[in-house]
C-alpha cells in the first residue's frame, strides 16, 4: 500500500509540474489534478483519464513551452478541451441520460472550446497553420461523448478517435517533413500530440466507455406547491444553436440529404401492397441483354442526391456527409450516377451494400472503403491513404489520379484502373479471385492494357525455408 500511494503522489507531483509550464489557473490545476466537491474523481474511468493526462499531455505541453507562441497557445486550448471532458464525465455520473435538446446543452462547454480551437485556423494563414490545424482537427476525437447508440449517426467511441484522427494526421505529417532537419522541438510536439490519442485517448475509451459515455441516476428534487402553481406559466427553454460539432448531421446544407425522414417513407410503402406498382420484365430491361454494359467504368451525368426507390435488404439508402467529415454511401441499388462533388482531403467515403451503381468522387479524399457491394463502380480522383474493397463481388475500381495505397480483401471480381498518375500505387490482395488491373499502353491514345494478378501460388521447401512463386498459365 505505501508504494502505490508513493506513486500516486509522484503522479500527481508531474501532472502539477506540467500544467504549471502552461501558466493556467489554481482552478485549472484542480480540475485537471481530479479535485471536485462530489468526489467523483475517485472514480475508476476518472483516475485513469488523469493518468492519460499525465502520460501523454505532459509530453505535449514541454515541446510547446519550447517552441512557445501559437503552438502554445493552440496546446492550452487542447488542454481546456480535455479539461472540459473531463468535467463531462463527471457530471454525466450525477445526471440522468437527457434527450436531444438536453444533450446539446450538456455537451456546450466542449462544443465553445472546440469551435474556438477552430477559430485559430480561420484568417491569414500563419507560419505554424499546420500546427493549429493539427490541433483543432484532433479534438474531434472528443466527440466520441455524444455518441448514444447505433442509430445516432456516428462511429462507435473507439472507432470515432481513430476516424478523427485522420483528419488531424494530414497536418501533422507536414509538420514532421517541414522540422525533420530544422527543429526537433516540433517533431516532439507533432509526436507527442499523436500519441495522446493513438494509443492514449483510443485505449482510454476502449478500458472505460467502449459502447458510450454512462449516465447517472440523480434524484429529482420535491417540487413545492408554489413551483407547480408556476410550472404552467413558465417558458419552455430556447432550442439549441443548430450548428454543433455534435449534430449527427454536417452543418452545412447538402443536397444529398433528404427533404424527409425515413420513417415517412416507410409508412407510405406499408400503406400500400406490396404487389402494386410492380412492372413486367421484359427481355430488353434484362442484364444480359442490355448494350450500355461495357467494361470500362463510365463518370456518367450527374443526377441529384435524393434516395433511392429500391431498397437493400440490409437497410434504407443513405448518401449523406456525417459530422463534415465522413461521407456514408448505403444500399444504393440501380443507381448509375451518384457523385460527391465537394469534398477534400480530410474526408472520407464509405460505401457499403451498395449493388449495380456507379459513384464518382470528384477531388482529393483521405480513404475510400468499398465494403459489401456487388456490381458497383466507383470513380474517384486521388486518395491520400489507401483505397480499400473488402468483402465485394463484380466490382470496378478507376483510379484517375494517385492513389498510394489499393487493398483488395476476400473480393471475388475486381477490375482496378489505373491512370498514368497511379502506376506506382502499391497494390495488396488476399483471399481474392478473379482480380484484374489494366494500365495505359505505350502510345498516349492507346487500348488499356489488362494484367491478371496471380490468385495461386507454388510454395517449396528449399535450404530450410520456403519460397514462393505464383502459377503461370501457358496456352491459348
Amino acid at each position: 500500500m505505501d508504494e502505490k500511494l508513493i506513486c500516486r503522489l509522484e503522479s500527481a507531483v508531474v501532472r502539477l509540474e506540467a500544467i504549471s509550464t502552461l501558466g493556467i489557473t489554481t482552478r485549472d490545476v484542480l480540475d485537471f489534478a481530479g479535485g471536485d466537491a462530489s468526489g467523483a474523481a475517485s472514480d475508476p474511468s476518472i483516475i485513469a483519464f488523469d493518468d492519460l493526462m499525465t502520460e501523454y499531455f505532459g509530453k505535449v505541453s514541454g515541446a510547446a513551452q519550447k517552441i512557445g507562441g501559437p503552438v502554445l497557445d493552440a496546446t492550452k486550448i487542447v488542454q481546456e478541451a480535455f479539461n472540459a471532458l473531463k468535467e463531462l464525465l463527471i457530471k454525466a455520473k450525477q445526471t440522468q441520460k437527457p434527450n436531444a435538446a438536453g444533450l446539446a446543452g450538456f455537451l456546450k462547454p466542449l462544443n465553445d472550446v472546440i469551435l474556438k480551437a477552430n477559430a485559430m485556423t480561420e484568417g491569414r494563414r500563419s507560419d505554424f497553420f499546420n500546427h493549429l490545424k493539427s490541433a483543432a482537427d484532433s479534438l474531434t476525437a472528443l466527440a466520441w461523448i455524444a455518441y448514444t447508440g447505433k442509430d445516432c449517426g456516428m462511429s462507435m467511441p473507439i472507432a470515432h478517435v481513430e476516424e478523427s484522427w485522420q483528419m488531424a494526421e494530414f497536418y501533422n505529417n507536414k509538420i514532421l517533413v517541414e522540422y525533420r532537419s530544422k527543429d526537433p522541438n516540433h517533431v516532439e510536439w507533432a509526436k507527442a500530440l499523436k500519441e495522446l490519442y493513438l494509443p492514449g485517448l483510443r485505449e482510454y475509451v476502449k478500458s472505460h466507455f467502449p459502447l458510450g459515455l454512462t449516465w447517472g441516476t440523480a434524484a429529482k428534487a420535491p417540487i413545492s406547491a408554489s413551483s407547480r402553481a408556476l410550472a404552467p406559466s413558465t417558458p419552455a427553454p430556447p432550442p439549441p444553436p443548430s450548428a454543433s460539432l455534435f449534430s449527427a448531421e454536417s452543418s452545412k446544407p447538402s443536397s444529398s440529404k433528404p427533404k424527409e425522414g425515413m420513417s415517412a417513407v416507410f409508412q407510405e410503402i406499408n400503406s400500400k401492397s406490396v404487389a402494386s406498382g410492380l412492372k413486367k420484365v421484359t427481355d430488353d430491361m434484362k442484364t444480359k441483354n442490355r448494350a450500355d454494359r461495357t467494361g470500362v467504368v463510365g463518370a456518367g451525368g450527374k443526377e441529384g442526391h435524393t434516395a433511392s426507390a429500391a431498397f437493400s435488404k440490409s437497410g434504407p439508402p443513405k448518401f449523406e456527409l456525417q459530422m463534415g467529415r465522413k461521407w456514408i454511401v448505403e444500399n444504393q441499388v440501380g443507381r448509375k450516377n451518384l457523385v460527391i462533388e465537394e469534398c477534400d482531403a480530410r474526408q472520407s467515403v464509405y460505401i457499403f451494400g451498395c449493388k449495380d451503381s456507379v459513384l464518382q468522387i470528384q477531388g482529393k479524399v483521405n480513404n475510400i472503403t468499398v465494403d459489401k457491394c456487388t456490381k458497383m463502380g466507383v470513380v474517384f480522383e486521388d486518395v491520400v491513404a489507401a483505397c480499400e474493397i473488402v468483402n465485394c463481388s463484380g466490382v470496378e475500381v478507376q483510379c484517375q489520379g494517385s492513389a498510394p495505397t489499393i487493398s483488395v480483401d476476400n473480393t471475388s471480381g475486381c477490375q482496378l484502373y489505373l491512370s498514368q498518375y497511379s502506376l506506382e500505387s502499391s497494390i495488396t490482395t488476399a483471399k481474392s479471385s478473379e482480380i484484374n488491373v489494366l494500365v495505359p499502353g505505350a502510345q498516349p491514345n492507346g487500348d488499356l492494357v489488362e494484367h491478371a494478378l496471380p490468385q495461386q501460388y507454388i510454395h517449396a521447401y528449399k535450404d530450410g525455408r520456403f519460397e514462393t512463386t505464383p502459377v503461370s498459365h501457358s496456352g491459348a
